[in-house]
């Protein structure tokens, strides 16, 4: 019977650690927001950061959308063909790039690209008690490690999105033209017929969303990192899950939005 009643209350008590931990998080980040702008500024760490965050995961993010834009204009147009309406496809293909897959793919590489680094350096600082250590010289480790990553991160994630929309297009559209046969200037009409700016902003809405939640999400984890050499590997894993869960929620409900506001 103990067991029962054991198993029974179970769920119940790891929904309430998850609340707990959830509401701990949050505290922490609106703890946090006042030491973004509260001099000094760390212009030099956030410049360094976007150096190793945003000038990083160029090559990463320049491959995904290049086959992105590839695969995307060849699923598509095997579909528009049925219907023959392959003078469609560029229009279709710039929206879904630029409003979709863009912001979350791009958001993804820069998960598994610099999240995961981001975490693992942190993580190491602080089981090595470097973290301790810079708060023992009197230096606000949190406004020194955490906010320049949150705002470099913030910073590139759109700058990043805006690459993969340019070339994951450019990809499409030359596979369309020179090897599925579409024609080139019904192509590029339908982008420019029908295209809305909102079709482009909300895009990087996103992306600056992303780029800030997944920047909170991995410093924090890491920032909290415990048990050693294991511990960095998995607050490394499960800055990563989280990071990508909260992207594919975080589009959902943006979505959502921008659609009621008939953005």
């Amino acid at each position: 019977m103990e067991k029962f009643f054991y198993y029974l209350g179970l769920p119940v008590v790891n929904f309430y650690k998850i609340l707990e931990k959830f509401g701990a998080f949050i505290l922490f980040e609106i703890k946090l927001l006042p030491l973004f702008f509260k001099p000094p500024y760390r212009i030099k760490e956030i410049l360094q950061q976007i150096e190793i965050i945003g000038v990083g995961s160029f090559f990463v993010i320049a491959l995904t959308a290049i086959f992105t834009g590839l695969v995307e204009a060849i699923q598509l147009y095997h579909g528009f063909h049925k219907f023959s309406a392959e003078s469609f496809m560029g229009y279709t293909i710039f929206v879904s790039i630029s409003k979709e897959l863009g912001p979350v793919f791009g958001a993804l590489m820069l998960v598994s690209r610099a999240i995961s680094a981001m975490t693992a350096e942190l993580g190491t600082m602080r089981v090595t008690e470097q973290i301790d250590a810079i708060d023992t010289l009197a230096v606000d480790s949190k406004k020194y490690l955490i906010i320049p990553r949150v705002i470099a991160t913030t910073i590139s994630t759109p700058i990043l999105v805006i690459i993969f929309v340019f070339l994951g297009n450019i990809a499409a559209y030359l596979i369309s033209t020179y090897a599925l046969g579409v024609n080139p200037t019904e192509y590029k009409n339908t982008i420019t017929t029908y295209l809305e700016f909102s079709d482009i902003g909300t895009g990087i809405i996103k992306a600056v969303v992303f780029g800030y939640l997944i920047s909170i999400i991995g410093t924090y984890i890491g920032y909290f990192t415990r048990g050693g050499a294991r511990g960095v590997g998995l607050s490394t894993t499960k800055a990563v899950v989280y990071a990508a869960m909260t992207v594919f929620a975080a589009n959902y409900f943006l979505s959502s939005l921008f659609l009621y506001l008939d953005w």
